[in-house]
């Protein structure tokens, strides 16, 4: 497709993949939007239209890490829109608390110079640790903090934050929890040993805040559920408006446990990848917050064996789900609608008129054929595409 997507209108063809479901027809593209949503049955039935991507929770890939600075966040976005996401938050990881703030004043830097050209959009940076238990740091290094009000103060002041990981028990995590939820930065419980009552005090307080609460990686870092110690996973799963970041790899969470968030939550399931620098470099070493770290089958892992982020990418997690059965529309939701929204980004997320031409082509393998942000193709190997 060539055009200049500020002044003439363009168009995409094939089948929509709309919420209501499949349905062969055009897209007509202007000015970095969606203009109009047209049926057509004589539309190409070998390309899918989705829309693009969002993950929420992404630490680096192609050799590029968020703790990097602009260079590695730049070389992490253009990695991932390659790979269909067409909005990503940068996302930190516990560190030394002047390491932290780099990070999140590099993200801010990415933006005011206008982003990444060829990557996806970036709304905003997820700071995921240092406002961790010290007792569930997963693969995180050991230099949790308290969120005291002089942290999330200089936190908010980068204008970076768009999302934050919190384990509700430490001391000041709610008032930091009511700080963040009224600058419009999403809060995710996670890294936590909190029982249910003390994430369900977390989530009221966001709720009365009017912000938005996830989970932060479901299930992974916060303990199983039980009869009588529901524990986080419970309270959450059970909250009928926070949202649940899930790793669908095969590694960290099994099959069975993404279908009952599915059952348990419809509408409210995100896939991310929390994928690391390796992502995309095959096997080998890498490292994750300054650890050393040995990828291996996929398996990407601390010296002691815990599992270090992951090495998955949004199409790839897109082809698992569909493989468990979720139909395309149903996927498509979790990886584009429920995470935009959770995010407060209502310009972007399905395929309707005045979105933003936010786009990801796939072929019948659901393998990525070309990818758009805001109009601009940023992926064209093997486009197939009918103008």
């Amino acid at each position: 497709m060539t055009h200049d997507p500020a002044h003439s209108p363009a168009e995409l063809r094939g089948v929509l993949v709309l919420p209501s479901g499949l349905q062969p027809g055009r897209l007509i593209l202007r000015g970095g939007q969606i203009e109009a949503v047209v049926p057509d049955a004589q539309a190409p039935r070998d390309i899918l239209i989705l829309p693009g991507f969002v993950d929420t929770h992404v630490h680096g890939g192609a050799g590029g890490d968020t703790m990097d600075g602009p260079e590695g966040i730049r070389t992490l976005a253009r990695f991932h829109a390659a790979c269909g996401t067409t909005t990503l938050l940068p996302t930190t990881i516990t560190n030394p608390w002047p390491e932290v703030l780099r990070a999140l004043t590099a993200v801010a830097e990415v933006r005011r110079a206008g982003g990444v050209p060829g990557g996806a959009d970036l709304p905003g940076a997820h700071l995921e640790g240092p406002f961790i238990s010290p007792d569930r740091l997963g693969a995180q290094p050991p230099c949790a903090l308290a969120p005291t009000p002089e942290r999330v103060a200089q936190v908010l002041a980068t204008g970076a934050v768009r999302a934050v990981t919190l384990a509700p028990e430490l001391p000041g995590a709610l008032a930091a929890a009511q700080a963040f939820a009224q600058a419009g930065v999403r809060v995710g419980i996670g890294h936590t040993r909190a029982d249910a009552e003390t994430v369900q005090a977390a989530l009221r307080v966001v709720r009365e805040a009017g912000g938005q609460a996830c989970a932060t990686h479901l299930f992974n870092a916060m303990g199983g559920i039980e009869g009588r110690a529901p524990g986080p996973a419970g309270a959450l799963l059970a909250d009928p408006n926070a949202t649940l970041e899930v790793i669908l790899d095969g590694l960290h969470v099994h099959d069975t446990s993404f279908l009952l968030a599915r059952a348990a939550a419809p509408g409210r399931v995100v896939l991310i990848t929390d994928a690391m620098r390796a992502a995309g470099l095959g096997d080998g070493a890498s490292e994750l917050g300054g650890q050393p770290v040995q990828v291996q089958g996929g398996r990407a892992t601390l010296a002691d064996g815990t599992l270090a982020g992951s090495v998955l990418t949004m199409d790839a997690a897109l082809r698992s789900a569909v493989a468990l059965g979720v139909s395309l529309p149903e996927v498509s939701r979790m990886l584009s609608l429920t995470p935009a929204r959770s995010l407060g980004l209502t310009d972007r997320g399905e395929l309707s008129a005045g979105q933003r031409a936010d786009l990801t082509l796939l072929t019948p393998e659901l393998r990525v054929n070309s990818v758009y942000v805001a109009g601009q193709r940023v992926k064209a190997e093997g486009e197939r595409v009918e103008a």
